[in-house]
């Protein structure tokens, strides 16, 4: 990945390939839905609190993240010759993460 780095409290994530067989064999249609299950691949240095000091954020690199869907900003990033989709949003807006 080109070094994309996140300003505060932002995060950046890339999706995740989603299964397209279902353990029994059933080929699911694709979807034009966004995948919902996405990686982290960057995060911010947390924000900056009215005191000065820095509110941490709740996920690191590698975790894997669902979120609130029209909450987020989308990115195209040419990488080695080929278009990449990342998409960056605020922690906030993260409801869960697989633990």
């Amino acid at each position: 990945m080109k070094k994309l780095i996140p300003l505060e409290d932002h995060i950046v994530v890339k999706p995740l390939n989603q299964e397209t067989t279902t353990k029994s064999g059933i080929i699911l249609p694709e979807s034009k839905e966004k995948p919902s299950k996405w990686e982290v691949v960057a995060v911010g240095a947390w924000k900056i609190l009215e005191n000065g000091t820095r509110a941490p954020i709740d996920v690191k690199v590698g975790d894997i993240v669902y979120f609130a869907k029209y909450s987020i900003d989308e990115l195209e990033v040419e990488e080695d010759w080929k278009k990449e989709t990342y998409l960056v949003m605020k922690q906030s807006y993260i409801m869960a993460k697989e633990g």
